[in-house]
């Protein structure tokens, strides 16, 4: 079962560390952002109501009430969808590979902001995260060069990072008790509503200009790197529990340079791939010693450390 999990967590991670690339390759085929965005979540929401169909969750459905309901729709038209604007809008403007590595300094933001609200409490282990992530965010940002960044870029994936660290503590406390495909799809249809609305009251959803070969990217990011991506993150929380899935998540942005890398040509600096190296080791220091204590992490320890892109509930080892 622990190998089985951790298959089914590096497997998450590189359908995670895929998007940045589908996207910019579907940004070559007559996609813009907005195009982007809304199928994206049209096919994603589409896929987890079939899923959930399937998988016997129509007793759960009908056992939901209309504030979780509207909770889940809401977390997905206003947050999830703000965090995907900033996150791919960013890759009009920098580079797959640094965009990767600036979004995952979430983890040490949402433990930080955790802190700052009350809701947990400032120890050595979260400071040094908060250390290790924030010297890696320095490096990765100074490694770069003078001129060589786009200001606009860096400010949407920080950005992106904190909307998605806001998310995970909002939905830790309103969205508890509903199953992860359920919520998927909730939140997929709040986003796709929002999105697909928006992008046509503005006049930027464009799908007649997409060629097959962008429709191609565009299925990908929905099924590949949403659908299967969060399905497999689960399957493996669930058989190798919460310390091995958060660790093993740090592949994502890994896969993503990687891919950048043989795709694009992208390159980073040494100093560059030190800081991420540092923001990484901050994910990694915040999954491992509670866990070796009391074998389960708080809702926030989890949402932290994860990277499902959606929430993780607690999770304790079986």
């Amino acid at each position: 079962m622990q190998t089985r999990g951790t298959f089914f967590c590096l497997a998450s991670g590189a359908a995670f560390g895929a998007m940045a690339i589908f996207a910019k390759l579907a940004y070559r085929h007559g996609t813009n952002v907005a195009t982007v965005l809304s199928f994206r979540f049209l096919f994603a929401a589409a896929l987890f109501w079939l899923l959930a169909f399937a998988g016997g969750h129509l007793r759960e459905l009908r056992s939901l009430n209309r504030r979780q309901v509207r909770a889940g729709l809401l977390l997905g038209a206003c947050g999830y969808a703000l965090q995907s604007g900033c996150y791919f809008t960013a890759l009009e403007h920098i580079d797959a590979s640094l965009l990767s590595l600036l979004l995952y300094t979430f983890p040490a933001m949402v433990a930080g902001a955790a802190v700052l609200i009350g809701r947990e409490r400032m120890d050595a282990r979260r400071l040094t995260a908060l250390a290790l992530a924030s010297s890696g965010l320095v490096l990765v940002l100074a490694g770069a060069g003078a001129g060589s960044l786009e200001a606009v870029g860096v400010a949407l994936g920080l950005g992106a990072a904190v909307v998605y660290s806001t998310y995970i503590l909002v939905s830790d406390r309103v969205v508890g008790g509903i199953s992860p495909i359920v919520l998927s799809a909730l939140v997929c249809s709040g986003a796709a509503v929002s999105l697909t609305l928006g992008s046509t009251v503005i006049g930027q959803l464009h799908p007649g200009a997409v060629d097959a070969e962008g429709w191609l990217w565009l299925a990908s990011i929905a099924l590949v790197s949403t659908v299967a991506a969060i399905g497999l993150f689960f399957a493996g929380l669930r058989l190798a529990g919460p310390t091995t899935a958060s660790i093993l998540a740090t592949v994502e942005p890994l896969v993503t340079v990687v891919l950048a890398f043989l795709v694009f040509g992208e390159t980073l600096s040494a100093v560059q791939i030190a800081g991420g190296m540092l923001v990484l080791s901050a994910v990694i220091v915040l999954a491992r010693p509670r866990m070796a204590r009391t074998g389960s992490l708080t809702p926030v320890e989890a949402a932290a450390c994860a990277s499902s892109r959606l929430r993780v509930s607690t999770t304790s080892r079986s």
